[in-house]
């Protein structure tokens, strides 16, 4: 009975498997192997990657989309100082005349 409270259990994340040690012995007084990670079926997998690939193309359309919008303001505000620039050195001439 005194053993059994020296005694503790460790079980792996990995493999499942466990693993009896003794606390003051400091020894291990007994292993168990573990069930493994359960195991998927093609089906599950194929739609995981399916779901994946379709983040992947959402992903990519919205960074399209934000590069698209971008270089739109870019013109935008181009074609807003050109213009802007056509009007002051308008002015200038009209004031040397």
């Amino acid at each position: 009975m005194d053993d059994e409270k020296h005694v503790f259990e460790v079980r792996c994340p990995h493999c499942r498997a466990a693993l009896w040690i003794d606390a003051v012995s400091r020894s291990v007084v007994g292993s168990e192997k573990g069930a493994g990670r359960e195991k998927s079926s093609l089906d599950d997998l194929l739609s995981k990657e399916k779901q994946r690939r379709e983040g992947f193309e959402r992903k990519f359309e919205a960074t399209a989309e934000l590069e698209k919008s971008k270089h739109e303001k870019a013109r935008e505000k181009f074609e807003q100082a050109l213009s802007s620039g056509k009007t002051n050195e308008e002015e200038e001439q009209e004031e040397k005349a």
